[in-house]
């Protein structure tokens, strides 16, 4: 579990990790093997980017709880700070002068907060759902199932209830997917950035953690020289867990791509997309998440367009937008963008058909 330490000035000084103190009424005493074990288990059990999200969200709570009350976290936490957080989270404090106010501005001057404006639902959603879960780790209740607490929350939620913002401004359709492979630029660079763009594309639209994450030995090009097919074998995704994601395909232009890149950088084992130095040499570390918001920017303004019209899950956005613009099945689609909910991948369905629809023509 993740401890959280702060120095005098409220700067985070440590992050360390220690076996989660257990409510010993519930589950007896543990030696430190038990403890240890149980440890290991939730991490071996959670993604890296839950962690990852865990982390920061962790961070977060303990500067807020050090500005708000000068105390470090208690667990279980008292309902009382849970109240505050949810009351100082849920209203735009621009014009107030308070204790809200001046613990936001400090948050701000961390780099934990951006603003002074309300923050969206979802932030103060997932940031109470990790509290809760690092109080069940340790076998707590959280102070958030109180019943004042909790009708405060869904109060919040109404309050500050707003039209989910797209994660993309634009989908990256086939049109624009052209535009951004035709100014990839050579060498071992454009082999790469071609290769993101086409496997995040045609594998169904993978997610920038999915494609960074992506190894040598998940790629099966067994088949690549008698049907110009590459098999895509990924452990885990948002929507999967390890050892269950079915195996996914790459054919045509998007299995050349990807194997062209492999060729030249001679990449036998290991991470597949990596930092490329600025002599032009392969390195041995994976791209960031960060990296490829930054190749999908760069080729944008290469192509003209504003830096802002796509974000990489343009190309997940993109995949399934395209997917209705050529009449292929929702249930084919989702085969390939491993979405759960049919209720989700058909939004991106449902844009396309409504400018089909005859009824929008009436008048001519």
């Amino acid at each position: 579990m993740y401890e959280v330490v702060l120095d005098h000035e409220g700067q985070i000084y440590e992050m360390k990790t220690h076996p989660a103190p257990l409510n010993p009424t519930a589950l007896g005493t543990l030696n430190s093997e038990d403890r240890a074990a149980l440890e290991d288990l939730y991490i071996r059990g959670t993604p890296e980017n839950t962690l990852r999200a865990y982390e920061r969200d962790l961070i977060y709570i303990t500067a807020w709880k050090d500005l708000s009350f000068g105390e470090t976290l208690n667990w279980p936490e008292r309902e009382e700070v849970g109240l505050r957080f949810i009351l100082d989270h849920s209203r735009d404090l621009s014009d107030e002068q308070s204790a809200a106010q001046q613990t936001a501005e400090a948050l701000i001057e961390k780099g934990l907060r951006k603003a002074f404006d309300c923050p969206a639902p979802s932030t103060l959603d997932r940031r109470i759902a990790s509290w809760r879960i690092f109080h069940r780790m340790r076998n707590l209740q959280s102070p958030f199932e109180a019943p004042l607490v909790r009708q405060a929350r869904s109060k919040a939620r109404k309050a500050a209830a707003r039209p989910p913002a797209p994660k993309s401004a634009h989908p990256i359709t086939r049109d624009i997917l052209e535009k951004l492979l035709e100014v990839s630029g050579s060498g071992l660079r454009g082999l790469r950035d071609r290769a993101v763009l086409l496997v995040g594309f045609a594998s169904g639209g993978r997610r920038r953690s999915e494609i960074v994450s992506l190894l040598r030995e998940d790629i099966d090009l067994t088949n690549f020289e008698t049907t110009g097919m590459v098999g895509l074998q990924l452990l885990s995704t948002k929507t999967t867990q390890k050892g269950e994601t079915p195996k996914l395909v790459l054919k045509g232009r998007a299995a050349r791509g990807l194997v062209a890149y492999l060729d030249a950088g001679e990449i036998k084992e290991g991470p597949v997309f990596r930092r490329i130095t600025r002599s032009g040499k392969l390195g041995s570390k994976q791209l960031s998440s960060a990296a490829i918001s930054q190749i999908i920017k760069r080729l944008l303004i290469e192509a003209g367009f504003d830096p802002s019209f796509a974000s990489p899950h343009g190309l997940r956005s993109g995949f399934l937008t395209q997917a209705a613009l050529d009449g292929a099945p929702i249930q084919a689609a989702m085969r390939l963008s491993l979405h759960r909910s049919v209720a989700q991948a058909q939004q991106y369905y449902d844009d396309v058909e409504i400018t089909e629809n005859p009824a929008t023509d009436l008048l001519g």
